[in-house]
């Protein structure tokens, strides 16, 4: 598939590309958005929300949102809308606003028609080492990120990067998201982000929303969430070095109908960017002690 769109790493999201794996690392990106594609109405309220958010900071940022969510707890939960008509609205968000966008694949068979309208495939944790469906991602030329299994080392997602980069992607980055830490918590190691980096070569990005999420959590055994640890977990991370931030964002989380329990509030995402900002400044090269 031949990619005339600017690169994700060039003009219009610049950063979500690394070089080798000396750590050498270009801009701090975010990739955010709703967990699953609502109607319009609100897909565009939700791009326009973090499209102004880090425009006020100068972050580059890539919209994210789920055609279908295939790995539902329960069997009646809502999926989203399909790939046919998720690849329309999809355009129509890219359209609307500019926006580069990010949605996740789950059969090789997605991977061709996702990648005509999105910069970036995503590659869900439950099924970061299936091959065939990682080397399809890699042959759309798109830019991909693998989230890290819960179950994973950083070191062990080399071999997911290398089946992306087998297929032909020039461009991956790996999605550090926590690991499971028994039946029903996640833990963050915040020391992933070198690591990653060291072991695969890629940009190590910090999934700051699923981290909270409490697997088996409610009384169905559906997943919960801490939502009130988001914040911290992101200013952890970014002062450990992660190289850019996924971030599920809503403007009223109770509502929406997947990852409701652990989303941040749109209205809460500029205060947090500039906490992140701040923080990369104090970081920065020749910052004043």
């Amino acid at each position: 598939m031949r990619d005339s769109r600017p690169a994700v790493g060039g003009d219009t999201a610049r950063g979500a590309e690394a070089e080798g794996s000396s750590g050498s690392r270009s801009a701090f990106v975010l990739l955010l958005g709703p967990c699953v594609l609502e109607d319009d109405d609100l897909n565009l309220e939700v791009a326009r929300g973090v499209r102004a958010a880090a425009r006020e900071r100068d972050f580059p940022v890539v919209f994210k949102a789920s055609f279908d969510k295939a790995n539902r707890s329960r069997l009646g939960s809502p999926r989203g809308p399909g790939l046919s008509r998720g690849v329309e609205q999809l355009l129509r968000v890219r359209e609307a606003t500019g926006l580069p966008i990010l949605t996740d694949v789950h059969e090789p068979g997605q991977a061709a028609p996702a990648a005509e309208v999105a910069d970036v495939l995503q590659i869900p944790a439950f099924l970061c080492r299936q091959t065939a469906l990682l080397t399809a991602a890699g042959r759309t030329g798109r830019a991909v990120n693998v989230k890290k299994g819960q179950w994973m080392s950083a070191e062990a997602m080399a071999g997911a990067v290398e089946k992306v980069r087998a297929g032909g992607a020039r461009r991956v980055f790996v999605t550090e998201r926590g690991t499971a830490f028994g039946y029903g918590d996640l833990v963050v190691d915040m020391r992933n982000f070198s690591r990653i980096r060291r072991a695969t070569g890629a940009p190590a990005i910090f999934d700051g929303t699923h981290s909270v999420q409490r697997p088996g959590g409610l009384a169905d055994g559906s997943t919960s969430g801490a939502p009130e640890h988001i914040a911290a977990l992101v200013r952890a991370a970014v002062a450990a070095g992660c190289d850019g931030l996924f971030l599920e964002v809503h403007p009223d989380p109770p509502s929406a109908p997947s990852d409701s329990t652990n989303m941040l509030p749109l209205d809460k995402l500029s205060g947090l960017l500039g906490e992140v900002a701040a923080i990369r400044a104090a970081l920065a090269p020749g910052a004043s002690a």
